[in-house]
C-alpha cells in the first residue's frame, strides 16, 4: 500500500491537481500539503490535505480523487488494451471541518481535511507496476548493457523555456558540463563527434538533451552543428526561436545546400539546422545515401555533430539513422521511462550496429538516490536559492 500512498502524495498527481484548478502553486508545494495512509489490514487510503481555505482543501482532495482514478488507469492499462485490470474507487466524500486545525495535531488532523478514501487493487500489483520505471543507474545499466554516462537534476525552468540561461550558475548546468567532459573521454584517441541523441519512447527529454549538449560543448569552444533529425515532431527550431520553414528535408531531396538553410544560434556560437517541410518518408530518407554524405560533410566542416533524432520503439526512423553515426546517446527519464522498453530499444539499435555511447538520465529529483551517488548530492558551489 506504501506504493499508493507515495503517487497520492507525489508531485505527478499534484501537477494534475493543479492543472485541473488552476490554482496558484507548485506542484511540489501542493505535494507538500498532502498526506496519504492506509488502513492496517485494508485496501483504503485516507487523504488529508492542508490548505489555509477549508473550502479550497475540499477542492482540491475531490480533484485528487479524480485524477488519481484517471492516473492508476493510465499506469495499469496494458498496451493494446483499452480496459485496466485495476479498479479503484472513491468511498467517501471530502470532508470540512467546522474548525481549523492546531499545531499539536499537525500530523493526524492539522494538516488538512478528510479528503476521501479509494479502493484499489493489492500493493504488491502496483508496485510491481511501478519498479518497471528507470529509478537507479546501476541497475538499468546492468539489464540494458549500456553505460549511465550522466545524470540530469531535475529544472522546473526547462519546462517552461526549454533552454537554460547559461549564464546563471545552476547545478542542471554544471550537469551537462560533467557530461561533456564524460563524452569526450569516452574514446580519448577517437572520440565520438557525430553524435545521435535518442529515446526509447517520446517525452522522454532527447531534444533538451540534444540541445543542452551542443551548448555545452560550444561553451568549451567547439564548433557545433544541431541538427534535428526527428521530421515528424520536430522541436530544436521552436525551442530555440529559430525558423523551421526549411531545413534538413531540403538537403536531402536535393532543393537546397547546408549554407541555404543553417540558422546561427544567436545566444551561442552553434549552428541548427532544423527539420524542414514534413516528408512522406521519414525512415527512407534518414538511411539514405544523401544523409550519409551530409554527415560527412558536417563532420570535415565542425568538431561536433549533434543529431536529434525519433524515439527508437514507436518508429523505424532512429534505427537507420543509428547505423551511420558514430555512436548514439539514450535519453531516459527518472520515474518515467521504463526499464523493458529501454532495454528493448538497446536491443534495437545493437541489431543495425549501432555504437552505443550510454545513457543520460535526467528530471532527478535533486535528493534521489541515484543522483547522490552519481553526481555530487549537495548544492556545491552554488547560492542553494536555485531548487534544480
Amino acid at each position: 500500500m506504501a506504493s499508493y500512498a507515495e503517487l497520492l502524495a507525489g508531485e505527478d498527481l499534484a501537477a494534475r491537481v493543479v492543472e485541473r484548478l488552476n490554482l496558484d502553486v507548485s506542484p511540489r508545494d501542493l505535494a507538500d500539503r498532502i498526506l496519504a495512509s492506509s488502513e492496517a489490514g485494508t485496501v483504503i487510503l485516507e487523504v488529508t490535505v492542508l490548505d489555509s481555505s477549508a473550502d479550497r482543501a475540499a477542492d482540491i482532495a475531490a480533484a485528487l480523487g479524480a485524477e488519481f482514478l484517471d492516473l492508476v488507469r493510465e499506469l495499469e492499462t496494458p498496451d493494446g488494451s483499452e480496459s485496466s485490470p485495476v479498479k479503484v474507487t472513491v468511498t467517501d466524500r471530502p470532508e470540512v471541518p467546522t474548525a481549523p486545525s492546531t499545531p499539536r495535531t499537525a500530523r493526524a488532523i492539522g494538516l488538512g481535511l478528510v479528503g476521501g478514501a479509494f479502493l484499489g487493487a493489492a500493493a504488491a500489483l502496483l508496485r510491481t507496476r511501478l519498479d518497471r520505471t528507470v529509478r537507479n543507474a546501476e541497475e538499468l545499466s546492468s539489464q540494458a548493457g549500456y553505460p549511465m554516462i550522466g545524470t540530469i537534476v531535475r529544472d522546473e525552468s526547462l519546462g517552461r523555456q526549454h533552454v537554460l540561461d547559461r549564464s546563471a550558475s545552476t547545478r542542471v548546468a554544471e550537469d551537462y558540463r560533467q557530461l561533456r567532459t564524460s563524452l569526450q573521454f569516452l574514446n580519448v584517441d577517437s572520440p565520438p563527434r557525430v553524435i545521435m541523441i535518442s529515446s526509447a519512447m517520446p517525452a522522454e527529454g532527447k531534444t533538451t538533451l540534444a540541445i543542452h549538449l551542443a551548448l555545452a560543448l560550444a561553451e568549451a569552444g567547439k564548433e557545433v552543428v544541431l541538427v534535428d533529425a526527428d521530421l515528424r515532431r520536430p522541436r530544436i527550431a521552436s525551442y530555440l526561436g529559430l525558423v523551421n520553414g526549411v531545413g534538413l528535408t531540403n538537403i536531402l531531396a536535393g532543393s537546397a545546400e547546408v549554407a541555404d538553410v543553417a540558422q546561427a544560434y544567436s545566444a551561442s556560437s552553434i549552428t541548427v539546422i532544423g527539420a524542414g517541410p514534413n516528408p512522406p518518408n521519414p525512415s527512407e530518407l534518414l538511411a539514405s545515401k544523401h544523409m550519409l554524405e551530409l554527415l560527412g560533410q558536417l563532420r570535415d566542416k565542425y568538431d561536433f555533430v549533434i543529431v536529434d533524432s525519433p524515439p527508437v520503439l514507436p518508429l523505424a526512423d532512429a534505427s537507420g539513422l543509428a547505423a551511420i553515426v558514430d555512436g548514439v546517446l539514450l535519453s531516459v527519464r527518472y520515474g518515467q521511462s521504463r526499464k523493458d522498453q529501454v532495454a528493448q530499444a538497446s536491443t534495437n539499435l545493437a541489431r543495425v550496429g549501432a555504437k552505443p555511447l550510454g545513457f543520460v538520465l535526467s528530471m532527478v529529483p535533486p535528493k534521489a538516490t541515484s543522483s547522490v551517488a552519481y553526481g555530487y548530492g549537495t548544492e556545491y558551489g552554488e547560492s542553494g536559492k536555485h531548487r534544480g
